[in-house]
């Protein structure tokens, strides 16, 4: 939950401008906000990479930065508050662009949100070198990784050192927002233009999520002290000179940060006939006309940077893809014999294991692995039983033991899976669609599943248990909730049905979510047609 924001604010329309050109009202827009902003979020996209191993890094086809800009600016109508920026770097000549971004990323004043953006840099900073910008990227700082703001909210709130899990970006937001961020589009092919708007909407929430997580930071950290208690440390020091205070190693570097850039000032101030021969330093800090226009961090900020900031260095080594260190070892002729599987096993040859033929009872039942659970809420919502795997981490053995055992088809994108020998025919088949629809639909173009208008929403998308035939009142549901699930207030006066799941007792309702699903599942099966 987040108990220090308004959950308004977090749910209202994301101001996005897509920038495909470096002569467009959007570019100078962006030009503009990156001036006046003190928190950039950063998120990248590109082509899903086929090979486990391949010899050049992906392309980066999509740049998302979202920017927190300034309040009280020179030009109030222009401000968006936090607008995201979808930068097309297959549209966009990247050396004309290169020094902007060069400059976002070392800018001392600009705080840089990422969600392990390492190896986005890596692809980043490749894509640029391939189209002519020797240098690319090779830092970013100051930066902060969601993942260790993630890890500090945790430790704080549970009072004791978290474990670091590897948990995903859409783990943290519903944990931290209580919002469910979809990643279905993840591993869609960010090459191909046009976007589509589905696509430009999930590469702008990725970026701008980063935003929001570290404003429910940034508030526990300031409502615990933890920024404000340097002031009388600013009024002490302020009348040290740059000298004394770079003599003293044990200053406060918020106080140093504040002279900087006094310094800074003063230097930009002198013009090039009165002072021609400027430090190296001094030079490099004001070439640039948006660097130059770049706040300085506010101190609480600073303090932050101080404490949880960290820096992303790209060494020469991180330049290079990764082989495989396995070196003088021959392919043998197990690994033939395991791509014959795959191929076996990549189309679907029947009849299924529910097959009237082969003893079933006629009825289509599936095992979604992890890879696919998605699918397996879509597959319960068209009624088809379509279950998970016992354990969170199964071994694949344990995977085909509980689809021979219960007599489902195992539905899976993991490649692996199809490699082992104890596999049996017609027991698995793999997904080649990324997409939930799609998927949807190519199983039921595959295994010839007869889907009906009568047969959605008839199971629980939470467990895949069956409905309770005899819609409950809203007395009978209150009574069933009690202790388990809370209805809202607002449905007691709409006359609704209610359905119970006969196995985990969810209740569900027919409201604006339900009929949307139904309608939504009707188009996606061609139900209509």
């Amino acid at each position: 939950m987040v108990p220090t924001m308004d959950l308004e604010e977090i749910h209202k329309p994301l101001k996005v401008h897509y920038v495909s050109a470096t002569d467009s009202p959007e570019f100078t827009h962006l030009r503009w906000a990156l001036a006046r902003s003190s928190i950039i979020g950063l998120d990248a996209e590109w082509k899903p990479c086929q090979s486990t191993q391949p010899s050049t890094f992906p392309t980066v086809s999509l740049l998302q930065l979202a920017c927190r800009v300034n309040h009280g600016l020179d030009d109030p109508a222009e401000s968006d508050g936090s607008p995201v920026f979808l930068l097309d770097l297959s549209s966009v000549p990247l050396p004309s662009i290169w020094e902007i971004l060069s400059d976002v990323f070392s800018s001392p004043d600009i705080l840089k949100l990422g969600f392990r953006f390492k190896q986005d840099l890596k692809y980043l900073s490749s894509t640029f070198q391939v189209q002519g910008c020797v240098k690319g990227f090779d830092r970013v700082e100051p930066y902060v990784d969601i993942t260790n703001v993630y890890n500090t909210l945790q430790q704080n709130h549970m009072g004791r050192k978290v474990h670091k899990d590897m948990k995903s970006l859409a783990t943290i937001c519903k944990e931290i927002l209580s919002i469910s961020l979809s990643k279905e589009l993840q591993c869609s092919d960010w090459s191909q233009r046009p976007l589509t708007e589905e696509q430009k909407a999930y590469a702008a929430r990725d970026a701008h999520c980063l935003l929001q997580i570290f404003d429910v930071f940034k508030t526990k950290v300031v409502s615990k002290g933890k920024c404000l208690n340097g002031d009388s440390k600013v009024h002490l020091c302020a009348s040290l000179g740059l000298k004394e205070l770079l003599r003293n190693p044990e200053r406060d570097n918020t106080i140093l940060t504040i002279k900087l850039v006094e310094a800074l000032d003063i230097i930009q101030g002198i013009s090039a006939s009165d002072y021609p021969h400027r430090i190296g330093v001094a030079d490099e800090a004001v070439s640039s006309s948006l660097c130059a226009k770049i706040r300085p961090m506010e101190e609480c900020l600073m303090r932050i940077v101080r404490e949880y900031g960290e820096m992303i260095l790209l060494k020469e080594a991180d330049m290079k893809p990764k082989t495989s260190r396995k070196r003088g070892k021959k392919r043998s002729s197990v690994v033939v014999v395991n791509k014959t599987k795959c191929e076996t096993f990549d189309e679907w040859g029947g009849p299924p294991p529910w097959d009237f033929e082969v003893g079933g009872d006629g009825c289509p039942k599936f095992l979604c692995d992890v890879m696919v659970e998605g699918l397996a809420k879509h597959l319960r919502c068209v009624g088809i039983d379509a279950a998970i795997p016992c354990s969170k981490k199964p071994e694949p053995r344990d995977l085909i033991s509980q689809a021979q055992r219960e007599k489902r088809v195992l539905l899976t994108r993991d490649a692996k899976l199809l490699r082992h020998e104890y596999l049996l025919k017609n027991q698995i088949y793999r997904v080649k669609s990324l997409l939930k629809n799609e998927q949807l639909v190519e199983v039921i173009e595959t295994f010839r599943l007869q889907i009906c208008e009568d047969q959605l929403m008839s199971r629980c998308t939470k467990c895949n248990g069956r409905f309770i035939q005899k819609p409950l009142t809203t007395e009978e549901a209150v009574e069933a909730a009690k202790g388990f699930q809370r209805i809202p207030n607002c449905l007691f006066d709409k006359n609704l049905e209610f359905w119970q799941c006969m196995d985990c007792g969810q209740l569900y309702w027919e409201g604006t979510q339900y009929h949307n699903a139904v309608q939504k599942f009707i188009d996606v099966c061609k139900l209509n047609e």
